[in-house]
């Protein structure tokens, strides 16, 4: 029977998640019974080369743990979790842990609305999804500046949604005015944190984008403007509202 394309893709990714897990995990072991071994002490040189070594094999498990998570949500293998819960307040709180940028004086600042955002969501996978696209955002601007994360309250569309919408200071409603654009998943140093982000926010009903680019503001390499590339906004419809 012939696979058709739809199916195609999920299956090689599955396929691709069970061949790379297994020599991973066997590398990653080896690595640790050499940090523990006291029969045969390395000198600092050789520790510190098994030490980078076991760092690197981590994050190729983890990897592949989002590599599994992608083709199971693309797949419909996973259910999110429906559980009613305060987007804003969940912000709120993920922006307190996240420490990117900040030895470059690049501040993250919440505003707007503290609560009352009740939706009904998988509060970790959520965590999860808005610690990728605030470290993503802040990952790339220079220090010393202030990056906002404003909660609101948006009903356009008949669909009343919370909405936190993440750009520089100064471009806050800029951003949010703007036509949506699509936002770039391709940054380097989160592995793939923001296509699962996407999709688990496209799961509970939601959107990721940026502001498109303004017209004639991409320069000769086909990068947009400052604005596109260093804003994001996040929609997830409110509890009773779809």
């Amino acid at each position: 029977m012939a696979i058709s394309p739809n199916n195609a893709y999920p299956q090689l990714l599955s396929l691709a998640v069970h061949e790379f897990r297994t020599p991973a995990s066997v590398v990653g072991g080896y690595l640790r019974m050499l940090q523990r071994d006291g029969e045969t002490a390395l000198t600092e040189r050789q520790r510190k080369m098994v030490d980078e070594a076991e760092k690197s094999c981590g994050r190729l498990v983890a990897l592949i743990t989002e590599m599994s998570d992608i083709s199971k949500l693309d797949a419909g293998l996973i259910s999110l979790a429906r559980q009613p819960l305060d987007l804003f307040t969940l912000v709120g709180e993920v922006a307190e842990l996240v420490q990117e940028a900040r030895d470059r004086e690049v501040r993250l600042e919440v505003r707007g609305e503290a609560a009352g955002a009740s939706v009904a969501g998988d509060a970790a996978r959520l965590r999860s999804a808005f610690d990728a696209v605030l470290r993503a955002i802040l990952r790339e601007k220079p220090g010393p500046s202030t990056v906002i994360a404003e909660r609101r309250i948006d009903a356009r569309g008949g669909i009343t949604s919370a909405v936190v919408v993440i750009a520089d200071a100064a471009s806050v409603q800029a951003a949010y005015d703007r036509a949506p654009g699509p936002f770039d998943e391709k940054r380097g140093g989160l592995g793939l944190a923001l296509p699962l982000a996407r999709r688990v926010i496209e799961g509970h009903g939601g959107r990721l984008w940026s502001p498109a680019p303004a017209e004639g503001a991409a320069d000769g390499t086909g990068n947009s403007d400052a604005l596109s590339r260093g804003s994001a906004i996040v929609s997830v419809p409110l509890v009773g509202s779809q």
